[in-house]
């Protein structure tokens, strides 16, 4: 069994860090992982505090995201998870999880229907059976992040490091080692 701090890192060059849930320049030297959930108030409040990190950081710092759905808590965040991938399979991950956020009181099948044709994909694929093949990656993701140790969501990784500060700008500059701008 390895040690926690060992537990707790998460490896960038894992095969599911190299999945297209990539913003910012993707040979960007610096690696915020997050696991989140499109039902949780705090994912979205973290979101464009994690955007506008990335859009300032000169191509410094890449963010990761990867599921981790709080079925248990969130009815919606399983389905909402798959509709991701959805349009992920389509080039239009970042799009839809911006919908999904900035729509989370409304999550049920045919508001995700109507999300991926906002932004451009398949609605088709976005809920029932055909989204269903879409729950590997989510899976996955879920799997790597119970390893990991994540409880809750948002969860944060800078550097491969478990993040417990607040959710700003200026903290996340820094735990990632840069200078405040």
């Amino acid at each position: 069994m390895p040690a926690d701090e060992d537990r707790a890192r998460i490896e960038t060059d894992s095969p599911a860090a190299r999945a297209e849930h990539i913003l910012g320049a993707p040979e960007a030297e610096i690696d915020i992982v997050e696991y989140g959930d499109f039902e949780c108030p705090y994912c979205a409040g973290a979101a464009p505090v994690l955007r506008r990190l990335v859009e300032e950081s000169g191509g410094r710092i890449r963010l990761i995201f990867r599921h981790f759905p709080l079925f248990e808590v969130h009815p919606h965040a399983l389905t909402s998870a798959l509709a991701a991938e959805s349009a992920s399979e389509q080039g239009l991950f970042w799009a839809m999880h911006d919908t999904l956020f900035a729509h989370q009181d409304r999550l049920d099948d045919a508001d995700l229907r109507r999300y991926a044709e906002q932004v451009g994909a398949d609605p088709d694929r976005a809920v029932g059976a055909a989204a269903q093949r879409f729950a590997g990656p989510v899976q996955a993701d879920y799997a790597e992040g119970v390893t990991a140790g994540v409880r809750g969501t948002p969860s944060l990784f800078v550097c491969g490091q478990p993040y417990a500060g607040r959710v700003e700008v200026e903290a996340l500059r820094r735990a990632a080692g840069l200078r405040k701008r």
